[in-house]
């Protein structure tokens, strides 16, 4: 159930609470990436203390972890093989509950396997993601190959062991048994580089996938439904009327954005409007901090994107004056915090000359203190977006926050 708390006066802006099984999330949220069934160089018992409410974990990669299992025998005999489900039926068995995975009292949502139609598909052979930033499309030398074969039915993925087949029922079937609060329709995510023709075919894709997984969901998870339609206006219109016909529990924006950063809004002033209210909103794979305002300002709910995590790996520490690279040698005799005033668990005990000497080194708890900041970094921010909606304050509160970012870059 969703429920909207308060709305911001000056613009779409509203604070929420989403309840699941396992617990209530508070919106405006950032939803953590555990890709493969972990949130890399977070431990379990860190995710409370960096303030995470909702992860969000791989239809795709934990699908395929099961077919190798049910190939080498690890949990169960192999049995018969079923193209229809892709793979040996006894795949589904060897599934893990998502929740043993992380724990119990976190909700947790799945993506659908879509994303994967378009990141290892037109994503390897344009080398485009989401936002094409302008950039002319590879050479014919230097385009990786496409792994992606999509059918009516579904998508055939070629893998080290062949291809394998992922659509719309499997997806739901996979999802179920995984056991997330909150799953995701299976869709077709087209390439930023392709025209207004594969575009609308690929977003009636959608639309008729969309049907299917409401045809086949069984349990009582959160279903959401994608808007697709790229850097087209007249599709995403026609996909955000038609997606939010449907009885979905929440709605997701997702898809190529077009060809600069401020497409992305362009997609949320075309799309919003068109949602309904009392539905929660989720805005795929976008999480940089602009990005978070922008989107919270444009109704967004809920967003989930890798920066967090990924890049806390690679040294890059998140603060309210902007980011950093910690191995810089100016770092080697800074024996302040990593962002003053932080009260994540990092900032409590180390500081960045500490860090930066465990980076040098290679240190194995150099990711795990950089992760636990970042990852706290935004969601306190969310928090703080959350107050400042309900304390009708939250464009006060965006102007200042992004002027303080320019003391770093």
């Amino acid at each position: 159930m969703f429920n909207i708390i308060k709305k911001d006066p000056e613009s779409w802006a509203r604070v929420g609470r989403l309840e699941t099984p396992h617990g209530v999330i508070e919106t405006p949220a950032y939803t953590i990436v555990g890709t493969h069934g972990e949130v890399k160089c977070l431990p379990r018992e860190m995710l409370a203390p960096a303030k995470v409410q909702v992860i969000i974990t791989n239809t795709y990669h934990l699908w395929l972890a099961a077919l190798e299992r049910s190939r080498s025998g690890q949990d169960n005999p192999p049995k018969f093989r079923d193209e229809k489900l892709g793979g040996p039926v006894n795949a589904l068995e060897n599934l893990p509950r998502v929740h043993d995975l992380f724990g119990q009292n976190i909700p947790l949502m799945t993506d659908s396997g879509g994303f994967q139609v378009f990141s290892l598909g037109f994503g390897r052979e344009h080398g485009v993601g989401k936002v094409n930033n302008n950039l002319p499309p590879p050479q014919a030398d230097s385009a990786e190959k496409n792994l992606v074969r999509i059918t009516e039915e579904g998508v055939f993925f070629t893998t080290a062991k062949g291809e394998e087949f992922l659509g719309p029922e499997l997806s739901m079937r996979i999802q179920e048994k995984l056991g997330a609060d909150i799953i995701l329709a299976f869709d077709d995510f087209a390439s930023p580089l392709k025209d207004h023709a594969y575009t609308a075919q690929a977003m009636e894709r959608t639309h008729r996938w969309a049907k299917i997984c409401l045809d086949q969901k069984s349990s009582h998870q959160l279903l959401y439904g994608i808007v697709q339609g790229g850097e087209f206006q007249d599709l995403r219109i026609a996909s955000a009327k038609f997606i939010n016909s449907l009885p979905f529990d929440g709605l997701a924006i997702g898809g190529s954005l077009g060809k600069s950063e401020s497409g992305a809004f362009d997609v949320l002033k075309w799309t919003i409007p068109l949602l309904s209210e009392d539905r929660p909103r989720h805005f795929l794979g976008i999480g940089k901090i602009e990005d978070l305002f922008e989107g919270v300002a444009l109704g967004i709910d809920t967003f989930d994107c890798v920066i967090p995590t990924r890049e806390a790996r690679h040294a890059k520490i998140w603060t309210g004056q902007g980011s950093y690279d910690i191995t810089k040698a100016i770092y080697k005799v800074d024996s302040t915090p990593l962002e003053r005033d932080c009260l994540c668990p990092t900032c409590l005990k180390i500081t960045r000359q500490e860090l930066h000497a465990l980076f040098k080194a290679k240190d194995q708890t150099a990711g795990q203190y950089a992760t636990v900041h970042n990852v706290y970094f935004f969601n306190h921010l969310m928090e703080q977006i959350r107050v400042s909606i309900q304390e009708n304050n939250f464009q006060k509160f965006k102007k200042e926050f992004l002027a303080k970012r320019t003391l770093l870059r």
